[in-house]
């Protein structure tokens, strides 16, 4: 089962303060992170490159981005 953070409707730096919890959590594996701003979008990316995960895709996802962070 895939893990999913929804942060739509969640200014920044909350959905980074999410998906940084979330790898250090994990350590290695994937998930989803659903955003609704471009800047959520590049921040959330940004964050998880910086802590050496993969952005495996960004895909449109109604009003906001879809977006695939894993680490094997």
């Amino acid at each position: 089962m895939k893990n999913i953070i929804d942060a739509r409707g969640l200014s920044c730096p909350q959905p980074v303060i999410l998906v940084t919890a979330k790898m250090k959590e994990m350590a290695s594996g994937e998930f989803t992170i659903l955003v609704d701003t471009d800047t959520a979008k590049e921040n959330v990316s940004r964050a998880a490159r910086s802590n050496h995960w993969v952005v495996g895709s960004i895909e449109p996802d109604g009003d906001g981005y879809r977006i695939l962070v894993k680490k094997d």
